[in-house]
């Protein structure tokens, strides 16, 4: 049986939906489960979730917890990552707080912008550590990787390694999922192909088969703006529709911060008029990690009385939604309750150990996959998964605009994946000078100043460059 290792498992709610999604698969049930992470507290409590689904799909796994990395990698076959260096506190408070004194603001800040530099160059020797590992103790894995930001991490690894890898997201399919119920379709009868980079990826077909041949769905799409139906949480999405005539792959408020139109200090009307929700990815670690406290104390202690109203009231003050109270909840006491999600891991996994051909869509490098993106970029596409591997889909040429906004995010993730691998700092002011947003709210005085902040703040976070 397969041995699948767990780097990061500290992520309990995102290691639970994975753990549930491979032993729920009979072929997978007995693998051998390696979790992994430096948070003993945290890796206790993934390891209870990990015993409880077991026994709730009925699988019969051996699991094993450690803080010993090497001895997680040691012989596996599958490599997770899902890690955050440097956590809520203190790493991504500075990387939201510096920006901000000097007029940057952010949303999430995990893929691009000044915050996406900064994790990226906190992230990529973690990774670079986890695949030499890997050739010394598993040379034949695969890596899955779920950590941002995804492009220019993948980018690295396929530079500075030769583990096999693919890079995971659920914006494609997350998307079309929402597309989905905005045009009032079933997502099992929408076939779509959709390709570029990773949080800047465009459908380049939308459409529903039927005995005909099949009808065109954007026509649908275009109708939500023409009645009014944006939802108010898509309003950036579906305005680029306008300018661009194809859907993006990720969320408004993440596009928002990729390029230079949406989020500026004095047009505060922008911000309002396309909902965007500024310091949103520091709200969301704060509701995530009142949801992690929960989760332990539900799966430490099943007989526990919850208090529904009390634990309300925790989430609500620290600005919980209601759509983040019933997930939470959900999460956090229904671990006999277990659904396939939506992630693509367990897929792959499946696929590659029964030969069970599956079309997936995966960050890989650009050898020859995109014409007109460069080569050894990371671009996100569909890929076939057998007993071949993960095997990338050829896609031409994309449309000239969509390829010239997308190389404006390229830019910056080749100069940032410069920085991290020869360690030279000019090129991180480089990275942020050429950044879409930052470049247009900040002088290069300013650009200096910050990065020299953001650098000195983050300290043994970030290996010494010169």
């Amino acid at each position: 049986m397969a041995k699948i290792a767990f780097i990061g498992a500290g992520s309990t709610v995102f290691a639970k939906n994975l753990l549930g999604d491979i032993l729920s698969f009979p072929e997978l049930a007995e693998s051998t489960i390696s979790l992994m992470d430096i948070d003993e507290t945290r890796l206790h409590t993934t390891g209870l979730v990990a015993s409880r689904i077991a026994r709730a799909v009925g699988a019969h796994p051996t699991v094993e917890s450690t803080t010993d990395r090497r001895k997680a990698l040691d012989g596996a076959d599958y490599v997770l990552c899902m890690f955050q260096i440097g956590g809520y506190q203190p790493s991504t408070v500075i990387d939201f707080e510096i920006p901000k004194k000097y007029g940057l603001r952010q949303t999430i800040g995990d893929t691009l912008g000044i915050g996406g530099i900064m994790r990226a160059l906190r992230t990529i020797p973690v990774l670079l550590g986890v695949t030499a590992d890997m050739e010394d103790l598993c040379p034949g894995a695969l890596l899955l990787n779920y950590v941002n930001p995804m492009a220019m991490n993948m980018w690295a690894v396929n530079r500075g390694s030769k583990i096999k890898n693919v890079g995971l997201c659920h914006s494609v399919q997350g998307t079309a999922w929402q597309l989905a119920n905005d045009i009032g379709v079933p997502l099992d009868e929408i076939n779509f192909l959709c390709a570029g980079i990773n949080h800047m990826a465009f459908y380049l077909r939308f459409e529903r088969k039927h005995g005909q041949g099949s009808e065109d769905l954007y026509p649908l799409i275009r109708k939500v703006i023409d009645e009014g139906r944006v939802p108010g949480y898509n309003k950036v999405r579906y305005e680029m529709l306008k300018r661009l005539g194809y859907f993006v792959t990720e969320s408004s408020e993440h596009f928002s911060e990729y390029t230079p139109w949406f989020i500026k200090r004095d047009r505060p009307d922008l911000v309002e008029k396309f909902d965007i929700p500024l310091d949103e990815y520091l709200r969301r670690c704060q509701v995530q990690l009142a949801g992690w406290e929960l989760t332990k104390a539900t799966i430490e202690n099943p007989d526990i009385a919850l208090d529904h109203d009390d634990i309300r009231k925790k989430l609500l003050a620290v600005n919980a939604t209601e759509g983040d109270i019933r997930w939470i909840m959900h999460l956090a006491t229904n671990f006999d309750q277990i659904t396939q999600s939506h992630e693509y891991g367990s897929y792959i996994i499946h696929s590659l150990e029964t030969g069970l051909p599956r079309v997936i869509y995966g960050n890989v490098a650009n050898d020859g996959i995109i014409d007109n993106l460069p080569r050894g970029c990371t671009v996100e596409v569909p890929c076939l998964v057998d007993k071949n591997g993960v095997q990338p889909t050829k896609i031409g040429a994309l449309p000239p605009h969509l390829a010239g906004l997308i190389q404006t995010n390229v830019n910056v993730q080749s100069l940032v994946v410069e920085a991290a691998l020869t360690r030279k700092k000019e090129h991180i002011y480089h990275a942020a000078m050429l950044d879409p947003h930052t470049a247009a709210e900040l002088d290069l005085d300013q650009i200096w100043g910050m990065v020299d902040e953001l650098i000195a703040a983050h300290g043994q976070m970030l290996p010494e460059y010169h």
